[in-house]
């Protein structure tokens, strides 16, 4: 089975190493991927230990032993809310539009898709 695309039914929305994504901690607009490399607690779900969000080198720790030495958003490391996750990459949203591998979805889920027409109109807002 590969990594790059799947689905987050926690957070509803595609995770994977072929989703290209903004770092989900406040305010950082520092571009990854949904992939293992980037997920806070390093499974998808987060694990044990994370809360399953996706966040850049600069926003992760690594946790001690205690927690199986995961990487872990600051928030999860140091026992905080966790953070909101942030909306889709504009390149995700114009691949899930136009890309003739997403058209059976998008015949599937028309409304999901005019609401990404929406979102993509605004920069994935």
């Amino acid at each position: 089975m590969g990594w790059s695309v799947g689905y987050d039914s926690n957070w509803k929305r595609d995770i994977g190493y072929g989703v290209p994504a903004y770092c989900d901690h406040p305010g950082c607009t520092a571009e990854i991927d949904r992939g293992l490399g980037y997920v806070c607690g390093g499974e998808p779900y987060g694990g044990e230990h994370g809360c399953g969000l996706y966040v850049c080198t600069e926003h992760s720790e690594y946790a001690g032993d205690k927690r199986d030495n995961v990487r872990l958003c600051k928030a999860c490391r140091y026992g905080k809310h966790t953070y909101l996750a942030t909306a889709d990459h504009p390149d995700w949203i114009a691949h899930k539009l136009a890309d003739e591998s997403w058209q059976q979805w998008r015949d599937e889920n028309p409304d999901e898709a005019a609401a990404l027409h929406g979102a993509g109109a605004r920069g994935g807002a």
